[in-house]
């Protein structure tokens, strides 16, 4: 059996360590493996554990994480003591990182939660148990304690195959898809000349994804399509590259629709200018479902399309 999934025994659990946060520790040597009589440091998730192995898990105390809270207004669809759901913009960084150092969502909630939010699961992204890309707008969920984070993530892991948790996407993308409905199974992986982008890959360390996709509406004369996504995994812009694959990018996208600019010269001067003012890929993240992890209620949450994304979809059917 997985180093990792050994150490995810139920004591840990009752701990708040998930098995995302197992892993991060392995990673980082905290893991200490003796097999007969010698002992040395496990520092990948996916070594295999025989019987009469010896494990010892190291738990540092919690990183400072130097991450400074910065008021900023959220707008927020639910929150209790377990967790706060939130509509994120577009061009809103989720976490701080390279040329993002601050003004980013985390930053908005340590100022909103104060103490209670930094170090949960020890890690440097206090509360987050998914993320948007900076320039898709949609639903969010954060965690507020190390027990809903940990059933947050395992909810996540499970991309609903359980039941619990729904992610719905609306998108804008080129073209009409055939057939209206369909199912997209292509595993990716981190594009060999281009490590900003994600591609379709048989690697031996491409990840399985599938994305559930429904023709909305066409729009343009055919030119462009709304369709909603449903995701049956959760990989780094999957939904864009996916619909990109099938020969229908997404628009305004400049990582994976670069090439229709010859289809945006057949819109209208005012669909063009709309496009334009969008300036980022066309995909929000419309409703997320989920199980709560304290009342074990569902929770479900919708919002509209952004007004650009709005504004746009409104020209297009004009058509």
């Amino acid at each position: 059996m997985r180093l990792d999934r050994v150490l995810a025994t139920p004591e840990a659990a009752a701990t708040g360590l998930s098995r995302m946060r197992i892993q991060d520790l392995i990673k980082s040597g905290q893991c200490a493996l003796t097999r007969d009589g010698t002992g040395r440091a496990a520092t990948s998730p996916s070594e295999k554990v025989k019987t009469g192995d010896r494990l010892t898990l190291c738990l540092p105390p919690p990183e400072d994480s130097h991450i400074s809270a910065q008021p900023m207004k959220l707008d927020i669809l639910f929150e209790d003591d377990a967790l706060l759901v939130l509509n994120k913009p577009a061009g809103l960084v989720v976490h701080p990182a390279p040329g993002n150092r601050d003004a980013t969502l985390v930053n908005a909630l340590l100022a909103h939660c104060g103490d209670s939010l930094s170090g949960i699961g020890g890690e440097k992204r206090p509360g987050i148990v998914h993320r948007l890309d900076k320039d898709t707008a949609g639903v969010m969920v954060v965690a507020k304690t190390d027990k809903a984070h940990q059933a947050l993530s395992a909810q996540f892991a499970a991309h609903g195959r359980d039941g619990r948790m729904r992610r719905i996407y609306q998108a804008l993308v080129w073209g009409s898809p055939l057939p209206a409905t369909g199912a997209i199974d292509a595993a990716l992986a981190r594009a060999p000349n281009n490590r900003k982008k994600i591609a379709v890959s048989k690697s031996s360390q491409a990840r399985h994804a599938v994305t559930h996709y429904r023709r909305l509406a066409q729009l343009a004369d055919g030119l462009v399509a709304l369709v909603e996504c449903r995701l049956e995994t959760g990989r780094t812009h999957q939904i864009r590259v996916h619909m990109a694959h099938i020969g229908h990018p997404l628009l305004g996208d400049p990582l994976y629709g670069s090439g229709m600019k010859s289809r945006a010269g057949l819109l209208t001067p005012a669909q063009q200018a709309a496009l334009d003012r969008l300036n980022r890929q066309a995909l929000h993240a419309a409703a997320l479902g989920f199980e709560h992890p304290e009342t074990g209620e569902a929770h479900f949450y919708e919002t509209p399309l952004p007004d650009d994304m709005q504004s746009l979809l409104t020209l297009l059917a004009e058509s």
